[in-house]
């Protein structure tokens, strides 16, 4: 039997010190830089003119403005580009620059110029849960993030924060796989969370302890 097949790859990018070119200076513009900002990257923006929040961002230092419209060169070394609102004579000329470089490219609310399509995230702490429908229905993916950002609570991040802090001594106690994963989905099953979420942090960090035999930090 065939599997089925998907109209995009789900995947999440480590862009920590990579270029990224954000084409455009409105309000798209900003939060795309914002975003890649957070996520480390290093962001060049080419635009004659930008938002206040951009040009705050470039005198800060945070990332480079190039006052001016888009050049072939402004993608040599990066790893992803962003149009905003931009002509289709611009979008043209930076997807053939890009293809040209192997530089991925996403063009805000176009999707058959996009080469990745940008989810709705729910981010809570370490935890990112991204929502796409493929550039068919944004709304829908906005409030399938809303309902989840109800649902998942702040309780989530500190339970990661906890999980990632004893990961190495569990595996040194604990050098057999099979028995880490067990331990492990007993913890995620376990009422853990819900101490966390009525606000019992003690109560939980002794319930953590008692199943993984490793005390959280």
């Amino acid at each position: 039997m065939e599997p089925p097949s998907y109209p995009v790859y789900p995947i999440f990018l480590e862009l920590a010190g990579r270029l990224c070119v954000v084409v455009g200076g409105g309000p798209f513009a900003e939060e795309k830089a914002r975003g890649l900002l957070a996520a480390g990257a290093v962001v060049t923006v080419i635009a004659p003119e930008v938002a206040p929040g951009l040009a705050g961002l470039a005198a800060a230092g945070r990332l480079e403005h190039r006052a001016r419209g888009f050049q072939a060169a402004d993608l040599d070394g990066a790893c992803l580009a962003f149009l905003c609102a931009q002509p289709p004579e611009v979008v043209a000329a930076v997807r053939h620059e890009a293809r040209r470089r192997g530089v991925l490219v996403n063009t805000v609310d176009d999707p058959p110029h996009c080469d990745f399509i940008m989810p709705s995230v729910v981010r809570r702490g370490d935890l990112a849960i991204a929502v796409s429908t493929h550039g068919k229905a944004p709304a829908l993916a906005v409030r399938l993030r809303e309902r989840l950002e109800r649902e998942i609570g702040d309780e989530h991040a500190l339970f990661l924060r906890w999980a990632g802090s004893v990961r190495g001594e569990l595996a040194a106690q604990r050098p057999d796989f099979a028995e880490r994963r067990e331990a492990w989905y007993r913890l995620v099953d376990s009422d853990v969370l819900a101490l966390l979420r009525a606000g019992d942090e003690a109560g939980a960090a002794r319930r953590f302890a008692e199943i993984l035999g490793v005390e959280p930090a």
